[in-house]
């Protein structure tokens, strides 16, 4: 995630992050042009204004300064769920340019808003357990395969949709296939540049056949700057101001998911202070939006797909990427470039991203347990109505005529709610969650299958602790001992960090007892089950491979007086368990411990999740993984 590519490298990958974000960028400067009825000089205007301050913003989220910015690999853009109420708050206050400055003073507001509540909202991620991850970033990513799609059949010569016609079918499939190609026979950096190669290739062959025209590049001025408030002074509307605090507190919503689903894809373990710093990237890159005639600022979803995609984990990439928004901000020419790609091709590459973020969402919930019905009707629940209202929204027929959507079947104040399907899906599985597992009498349940609760872990007597909660620990003793004199605990998240601790503080013939209190990888039980897997990537070997780890176990073992131990979970082959264990065998005694220990943390937070997370989602599940246990 840290890692520093070469300028050369850095600066394709983030050409690549910025195709793939480009047309999403430059859609919501459009669509508010459209319904504000803003001149043509205005909308080139808006669109140079929305590269160059996703640029920066960008940067601001990935490189970070001080206690802003997560230091993910996150694309930032406009959000969508700003859309209506930015339309609404101009067309309110007169429409066209007059109408943008008061969008451009709540905008101001609620980014400063953002900013000074982030650290406080951070404090409701007890409130985001797998099931309410899981379901938003599989909403996202089903929610945001429509727009791939729309693009995949539209006509690049008219910007009319004609899903009838073979030609753009082609060209969309056409692209995917490419990227599969690419993806399954190029390995390293080919591979990893295979979503840009489909969409050159694309734009190719669109060219020569006459679907993609670079005329415009042509006539474009080589350079241009949008100052600071180039419509004029941003105008302040209470009204406004607080619709569009409303809309920050949603995109916060999203922003934490999307957060989420890139810690989960770089392997970062997200908490509190990585919520709160990427929402005050949030809020900062708002008031630079507004400042700089642009809109609200949140993650680019379609990107986090890109990372999922390619592999490339890097943070540094991003900043590249945000180096070109700016350039593109400032150079038409460059900016027309990217704008040339045929919308057909681009709608083929936007489908493989946004399924990529929905199969996230699915990885993550994987990890819920669906036996207890609670889970599955928050999950459930909050699927149907986001795709209910992320298919009965307002829509302009064909013909010109105009369908009204749900959000304009309730009060004003509820219209919010109902414009995005992500919007209404997260807010939905946030409240479900609360209702099943937030309000029950006596405490939250914590073990058990959801029959012990906090106040049961208060009253227990060290014998029914350990006989409780030692098998997190292969029934280590002191772990459990040291954890339950950390009574009592306030949550579910007190009593993982009791046992972070007494990790922390044991000493080094403790740490030895508990190294040798795990099997050795690859060994079985009386009936042939393996004790060494907690995860399908070793519990699937075939009967040659298992042999071949029994040997590396052994040797191991041999070498350093204590079992091999690998998280099973953050590997997904067999070869990468085997060149895992291999390369530590050439690790001197002591450096070899601590890894050894680290592994142990991590497999401690896995099976804490399992035993607690999911029957408690009022701790901070799989995001809790302190950075002290690194």
């Amino acid at each position: 995630m840290d890692e520093v590519l070469p300028v050369q490298t850095l600066a394709v990958l983030g050409a690549q992050h910025v195709v793939a974000f480009y047309a999403g960028a430059v859609l919501v400067p459009l669509l508010i042009a459209m319904a504000i009825g803003l001149d043509g000089e205005a909308l080139t205007m808006l669109i140079m204004a929305d590269l160059f301050t996703c640029g920066i913003a960008s940067i601001l989220q990935a490189v970070g300064v001080f206690k802003i910015g997560v230091r993910l690999p996150l694309v930032q853009g406009v959000t969508f769920a700003s859309l209506a109420p930015v339309i609404k708050i101009a067309n309110d206050n007169g429409g066209g340019r007059e109408g943008l400055l008061y969008v451009y003073g709540a905008v101001i507001v609620a980014g400063v808003f953002t900013f000074l509540i982030a650290p406080y909202f951070a404090r409701l991620i007890r409130f985001f357990p797998p099931v309410v991850t899981g379901s938003v970033i599989t909403i996202i990513g089903v929610s945001l395969l429509p727009v791939g799609i729309n693009n995949a059949v539209t006509n690049p010569n008219t910007g009319q949709q004609d899903p009838g016609n073979v030609r753009w079918m082609v060209y969309a499939l056409g692209t995917i296939a490419l990227i599969v190609v690419v993806r399954r026979f190029f390995h390293g950096f080919l591979g990893t540049i295979a979503v840009l190669m489909g969409l050159v290739a694309g734009t190719a062959v669109a060219w020569v056949l006459g679907d993609a025209s670079f005329n415009e590049v042509g006539e474009a001025n080589w350079v241009g700057f949008v100052p600071p408030f180039a419509f004029g002074w941003p105008q302040f509307s209470a009204v406004a101001i607080v619709s569009m605090i409303i809309v920050l507190l949603i995109t916060s919503v999203e922003s934490t998911g999307s957060v989420l689903a890139a810690g989960e894809i770089v392997g970062k373990r997200v908490g509190k202070k990585d919520i709160a710093a990427a929402l005050r990237a949030d809020g900062v890159a708002t008031v630079v939006g507004g400042s700089f005639n642009s809109f609200p600022y949140t993650a680019f979803n379609q990107n986090v797909g890109l990372v999922r995609l390619t592999g490339v984990k890097s943070r540094w990439v991003v900043a590249a990427a945000g180096v070109i928004m700016i350039a593109l901000g400032l150079f038409p020419k460059a900016a027309q470039i990217v704008e040339a790609i045929p919308a057909p091709v681009l709608g083929g590459a936007s489908i493989t991203l946004f399924a990529s973020v929905a199969i996230v969402g699915i990885q993550t919930l994987s990890k819920v347990d669906f036996t207890d019905q609670r889970n599955l009707i928050i999950a459930g629940t909050s699927l149907g109505l986001a795709l209910y209202v992320e298919h009965a929204q307002t829509r302009r027929e064909s013909d010109g005529t105009v369908i009204p959507g749900i959000e304009t079947a309730v009060p004003g104040f509820l219209e919010i709610l109902f414009t995005t399907g992500i919007t209404m899906g997260a807010i939905s599985a946030i409240f479900l969650n609360i209702v099943f597992f937030h309000t029950s009498r006596g405490g939250h349940a914590v073990a058990g299958g959801g029959t012990i609760r906090l106040g049961d872990i208060n009253s227990m007597t060290a014998e029914q602790f350990h006989a409780t909660f030692g098998q997190l620990v292969h029934g280590v003793e002191w772990v459990t001992r040291r954890a339950y004199a950390q009574r009592p605990f306030a949550d579910a998240h007190d009593l993982r960090v009791a046992f972070q601790e007494s990790m922390l503080t044991a000493t080094d013939e403790e740490k030895l007892e508990l190294l040798r209190a795990f099997p050795d990888l690859g060994s079985e039980d009386e009936s042939g089950q393996l004790v060494a897997a907690d995860h399908v990537a070793l519990s699937t070997l075939s009967e040659e491979e298992n042999l071949t780890v029994i040997k590396l176990a052994t040797a191991y073992r041999m070498h350093f007086g204590f079992p091999l131990i690998i998280c099973a979970r953050e590997v997904d082959r067999f070869d990468s368990v085997l060149r895992a264990g291999t390369s530590r065998l050439d690790n001197a005694d002591s450096s070899e411990k601590s890894f050894a220990l680290i592994e142990v943390a991590k497999i401690l937070n896995y099976r804490f999740d399992d035993l607690v997370a999911d029957a408690n989602p009022a701790s901070d599940s799989y995001l809790a993984r302190l950075e002290g246990l690194r």
